[in-house]
C-alpha cells in the first residue's frame, strides 16, 4: 500500500502537471528493478524505487512505471504479484494499476507527440524515446519543495535519530571503539521506529574525525579524544542527517573547545542565513567567514578574512560545502539553477546546491573544521600556495584536535528557519 494519502499523491501530480507544457511530450518515469549481487544467484541488494516514481505513486514494488500525457492525465503501470513471489517473498495483492505489459502499446499510441523517459531506464521503450531537454529541471523544481506528509515522515526519522544519538553519547568513554558506538547508535534508532539508515553511519575517533566519511572500525577512544558521529535513521526512504562531535571524557580540552566554538558559531550564523531568496553559496560563505575569523583569532590563519575566502585558504580547514537538500534520500533533489554552470566553487569548495532558497526546502547545515594530513602535509601544493596565509608552525599543536562537524536539518519557511533537529543536543 502507498505510504502517502491519495489526496497528497493527487496534489503532487497536479503540481508537476502544472509545471509542464500543455503541448509537451508524454513522460514515462520508471521505478527500476532490483540489482543482483555478484555471485549471489537469486540474491539482490535491498531495492529502492526511483525517488521520482516513489514520490508520485507511493509504491515500492519494482518494475513499474508511471506515465503522463498533457491534457489526458496519469497512468500507473504495475507488475502483478506472481504465485512464485507469494511463495518466496510476498503475501500481498497486486497493486492497483494497468499491467506493465500494456506500457509499450501506450507509448506507441502517444509516440507522435514524443516520449521522454525519466527515473530509471526502461529498455523496452528506450528506442522510441526523446532527449529529456529541460524536463528534469522542471521536475526537480517541483520536488524540492516538501509537502506536509513528507515533513511528517522526515520528522519521525529525525525523532528516531535523536534516540540513536542519545544512546551513542551515553556509551562514549575511554576504551570504546567506533564500531561499538555504531552498534548502540543504530540499535536505538531501530527501536525508536527507524526502518533503516539513510546512509552508512560515520563514527570517527581522534584522528579519524578528520576523515569526512569515516567507516566505523576498531579505533579505540583515548581519554582526550573527540568522537564525530554523522548518522541518520530512515523511514519510508526519508532520512535524517545529523552530525554531533563529543569529547570522550565528557569535557573538551581547551584546544578542542576553541575549535568546537568556532564551528558552532559558523553553524548558527549559517542557519540564520537560511531565509527566502538567499543564495546557497551565500550561506556557505557565511560559514566560511566565521571559520576564517575564528582561525585567524587563534593565529592559524595570518591573512585577512576576505583573502582567506577569495583565495580558498579557508578550504584547507573547511574542504566541503555547507550542506545539501534532504528528504527522500540523504541528498535529495539539489543541483543548480537553470543557465548556471554546474560545479561552481565558493571559497574553494563545491557546494551541492547552487540555488536561491525557497519555501519548504529542507537543507542540512553542516560546517566543520578538520586537520587533514593529506592536505596539510602537501608541501608541493598547498604549503607552497598558502605559505603566507597560514602560520604553519603555530598550526602544528592544533592538529591533534582531528575534526569537528556540527550538522542540523533546517526547514525553510516564510520567516525564521525551523531547525527540525533542535531536539538533539549539541
Amino acid at each position: 500500500m502507498p505510504r502517502f494519502s491519495d489526496e497528497t499523491l493527487h496534489a503532487r501530480r497536479e503540481r508537476l502537471a502544472a509545471a509542464l507544457d500543455a503541448e509537451g511530450p508524454a513522460i514515462v518515469i520508471g521505478a527500476g528493478v532490483p540489482l543482483s549481487k555478484p555471485g549471489g544467484l537469486d540474491q539482490c541488494f535491498p531495492y529502492r524505487p526511483h525517488p521520482e516514481y516513489y514520490w508520485l505513486t507511493g509504491l515500492t514494488r519494482p518494475g513499474g512505471a508511471v506515465g503522463y500525457v498533457p491534457g489526458e492525465g496519469w497512468t500507473s503501470f504495475v507488475v502483478p504479484v506472481s504465485d512464485a513471489e507469494r511463495l518466496w517473498t510476498a503475501d500481498e495483492c497486486s497493486p492497483v494499476g494497468t499491467d506493465i505489459s500494456k506500457l509499450a502499446q501506450w507509448c506507441e499510441a502517444h509516440r507522435g507527440r514524443g516520449i521522454v523517459i525519466l527515473g530509471c531506464p526502461i529498455s523496452e521503450i528506450a528506442a522510441i524515446s526523446d532527449p529529456p531537454g529541460d524536463m528534469q529541471f522542471r521536475i526537480d523544481a517541483v520536488r524540492r519543495r516538501k509537502d506536509s506528509e513528507e515533513i511528517a515522515i522526515l520528522q519521525a526519522a529525525i525523532d528516531a535519530t535523536a534516540s540513536g544519538f542519545a544512546a551513542a553519547q551515553h556509551c562514549i568513554r575511554p576504551g570504546v571503539t567506533e564500531r561499538s558506538i555504531q552498534i548502540e547508535l543504530e540499535a536505538a534508532m531501530f527501536r525508536s521506529g527507524a526502518e533503516g539508515v539513510g546512509y552508512e553511519s560515520i563514527v570517527g575517533i581522534g584522528p579519524h574525525a578528520a576523515i569526512l566519511h569515516c567507516q566505523p572500525g576498531n579505533q579505540i577512544a583515548g581519554a582526550d579524544d573527540m568522537v564525530l558521529i554523522d548518522a541518520g535513521g530512515e523511514i519510508g526512504f526519508y532520512t535524517a542527517d545529523v552530525t554531533r562531535t563529543y569529547a570522550t571524557s565528557g569535557k573538551f580540552t581547551p584546544e578542542q573547545q576553541a575549535i568546537y566554538d568556532i564551528v558552532l558559531a559558523a553553524e548558527l550564523a549559517s542557519i540564520d542565513r537560511c531565509r527566502l531568496g538567499v543564495e546557497w553559496h551565500d550561506v556557505h560563505r557565511t560559514a566560511a567567514g566565521e571559520i576564517a575569523a575564528g582561525l585567524k583569532h587563534l593565529g592559524i590563519l595570518t591573512c585577512g578574512i576576505d583573502e582567506a575566502l577569495d583565495t580558498a585558504a579557508v578550504w584547507l580547514f573547511f574542504p566541503h560545502g555547507i550542506g545539501h537538500t534532504l528528504g527522500l534520500g540523504v541528498r535529495d533533489v539539489g543541483g543548480h539553477a537553470p543557465n548556471r554552470n554546474p560545479g561552481r566553487k565558493c571559497c574553494g569548495a563545491t557546494p551541492r546546491i547552487d540555488l536561491p532558497l525557497e519555501p519548504d526546502f529542507v537543507v542540512t547545515v553542516e560546517p566543520g573544521i578538520y586537520f587533514v594530513p593529506a592536505i596539510l602535509d602537501d608541501a608541493k601544493s598547498y604549503r607552497q600556495q598558502f605559505r603566507d596565509a597560514v602560520d604553519w608552525d603555530k598550526l602544528q599543536p592544533w592538529r591533534a584536535v582531528g575534526g569537528v562537524r556540527i550538522e542540523d536539518n533546517v526547514l525553510i519557511t516564510q520567516g525564521v528557519p525551523v531547525v527540525l533537529t533542535a531536539g538533539i543536543p549539541k
